[in-house]
């Protein structure tokens, strides 16, 4: 990490918009695009400049007046900023629908991360491949050693919090949670909820108190 980004930290909105003007400017790159003003990554980003332009300044990255970005060099600065030149494992729990897709999703060369394991407590399903991951018996989960591992629970609510516990007895800190409900973690374990459901109701909500742009 950068000396200017040295002892502050970044907000999970301003990493999450790091990450997706990275995914714009790989696009662009494959396009032959040298150049990216703040108003098209903005526009690309569903952002406004004015917020690429204060993020961008954060990273201590400058553009050039009727020019723009580099897009070579700014992909280069993002990806180093996020550590995504760096590989983190990750294994999912849970070899149902949900999990079975992000699995393969994964194995599709997302930078920056890896999936090395999948899990399930169903012995029909154990020994079987999932794009070309094994799954494993969930049963012992907690004896695996998973230091320094994302782990990805998509298990139904009744089995996520022994998942869970499961998972941080094994040294996982990083957990991204698709089980619709709550979960108790030590302060040391990061745990992150997807309500699939949930969001979707809110946008339902939404389109049907949708007066007009706000």
């Amino acid at each position: 990490m950068s000396e200017r980004l040295r002892g502050r930290r970044l907000s999970t909105a301003t990493i999450a918009r790091f990450h997706t003007y990275s995914r714009v400017l790989e696009r662009l790159i494959n396009d032959g695009r040298r150049t990216v003003s703040s108003v098209q990554l903005g526009r690309l980003s569903a952002t406004s400049a004015a917020l690429v332009r204060s993020d961008l300044f954060t990273l201590g990255f400058g553009g050039t007046r009727g020019v723009g970005y580099e897009t070579d060099k700014l992909l280069e600065r993002i990806v180093d900023v996020l550590g995504l030149e760096r590989v983190r494992e990750v294994v999912v729990v849970g070899a149902g629908r949900l999990g079975l897709a992000i699995a393969s999703y994964l194995t599709q060369g997302v930078r920056g991360l890896k999936i090395t394991a999948l899990y399930d407590i169903d012995p029909a399903k154990v020994g079987s491949e999932v794009a070309g991951i094994a799954i494993r018996s969930g049963d012992g989960l907690g004896r695996e050693a998973l230091a320094d591992v994302l782990a990805v629970v998509a298990t139904p609510a009744s089995s996520a919090q022994h998942v869970v516990d499961q998972l941080v007895a094994a040294g996982v800190r990083s957990i991204l949670n698709f089980a619709p409900t709550g979960l108790a973690v030590p302060p040391d374990v990061t745990v992150r909820s997807v309500d699939l459901a949930g969001e979707l109701y809110v946008l339902s909500f939404l389109q049907d108190h949708h007066d007009g742009p706000t």
